[in-house]
C-alpha cells in the first residue's frame, strides 16, 4: 500500500480477503492497528469510510505481512482470548486453541462450585487452563506447572493481571510438587517428530508441540506420575492428539486407572481422555 494514499478501513478488509486471510482474522488484526478492542468488530462496519493515520496504516501494513507469513494472531496482537479471559500470549508459549476449552468444560464437572478441592495444571504455558478452572472455581487451590521458565513468566503474568491467585511452579511435570490433588489436568506436548503438520506451526514453541517417535512420551511420563500425586477417587484428564484415543485409553489401564473415557471436540474428534484412581 502506498502510505501517502490513506486506505480505508473497508479498503484495508478488501486487500486482506483478497489475500486469502479468514474474515475474522483480519478483523481482528484491522482492529488491533486501530487500538481498538478486539472484541469491536460492529465498529469496523459503521466506520467503514474512516481513513487510517500513517501510523495506523504502517502498523496494520506490518500486521497483516505477519499474518500472511503464518504468525498467529495472537501473537501479533499479543492478545488470546479463552473460556471468558483475554490471556497475554507471545512467542514464549503456545497459542490457546479454543478445542481445549472441552478439558476446561470436563473439569468443571469433576469440580463442585464451592469445593476446596486440590487441582494441578501440567505444562500450563500462558495458564490457560489453570486460570480458567480458578475463574470458575474460586474455591479451588490451584497450582500451575511448566518446565519452561519463559512460560511460566508468561503464566504469573496472566494471573496478575485477571487477579487470580493460582500458584505457578516450575517443574518438570511432577517432579517437584507432591499433592495429594483432587484432580491433575494437563495438555501436553503430544505432536509425533516428523509430523508433517508442524511446518505451518514454525512460530509456535516446538518443545510444547512435540513428544517422541510416536507423540506419547510425555503422556506416559504423566500416567506413572500421577497415581502417586492424586487423591483416591482423583481424576486425572489428558488432551491429545486425533488419533491417540485409543493408545491412551490403553496405557491409563494399564496404570491402574479405572472409569477410562474420552470425550469429543468440536469437530467431533476425541481430542480429551481421562480415568479416576481407585478410591
Amino acid at each position: 500500500m502506498d502510505l501517502n494514499a490513506p486506505s480505508s478501513v473497508a479498503q484495508c478488509m478488501q486487500l486482506a480477503l483478497r489475500q486469502g486471510l479468514a474474515r475474522v482474522d483480519a478483523q481482528i488484526l484491522l482492529l488491533h492497528a486501530l487500538a481498538r478492542p478486539l472484541h469491536d468488530r460492529a465498529w469496523l462496519l459503521a466506520h467503514d469510510t474512516d481513513l487510517l493515520t500513517e501510523a495506523q496504516q504502517r502498523t496494520w501494513d506490518q500486521a497483516l505481512q505477519r499474518r500472511l507469513q503464518g504468525e498467529p494472531v495472537a501473537y501479533i496482537t499479543g492478545y488470546k482470548d479463552f473460556f471468558g479471559l483475554t490471556l497475554h500470549v507471545d512467542a514464549r508459549v503456545l497459542d490457546p486453541r479454543p478445542d481445549t476449552e472441552i478439558l476446561v468444560e470436563w473439569a468443571l464437572e469433576l469440580l463442585p462450585a464451592g469445593q476446596t478441592a486440590h487441582v494441578l495444571d501440567l505444562g500450563t504455558g500462558s495458564g490457560a487452563v489453570a486460570l480458567a478452572l480458578q475463574h470458575q472455581r474460586p474455591a479451588a487451590q490451584v497450582t500451575a506447572v511448566d518446565a519452561s521458565a519463559d512460560a511460566l513468566a508468561v503464566a504469573n503474568h496472566n494471573a496478575q493481571r485477571l487477579n487470580l491467585p493460582v500458584k505457578c511452579v516450575i517443574s518438570h511435570w511432577m517432579d517437584k510438587v507432591q499433592g495429594p490433588f483432587e484432580l491433575i489436568v494437563s495438555n501436553p506436548p503430544y505432536v509425533a517428530e516428523g509430523d508433517p503438520h508442524l511446518s505451518a506451526l514454525t512460530h509456535e514453541p516446538l518443545s510444547a508441540l512435540t513428544s517422541g517417535a510416536d507423540g506419547l512420551h510425555d503422556i506416559r511420563q504423566i500416567i506413572a506420575q500421577a497415581p502417586s500425586r492424586l487423591a483416591p477417587g482423583g481424576w486425572l484428564l489428558l488432551e491429545h492428539g486425533w488419533d491417540q484415543s485409543a493408545p491412551v485409553k490403553a496405557l491409563l489401564r494399564a496404570a491402574g486407572f479405572v472409569q477410562v473415557q474420552s470425550r469429543r471436540d468440536l469437530g467431533g474428534i476425541e481430542r480429551c481422555t481421562g480415568a479416576a484412581v481407585p478410591k
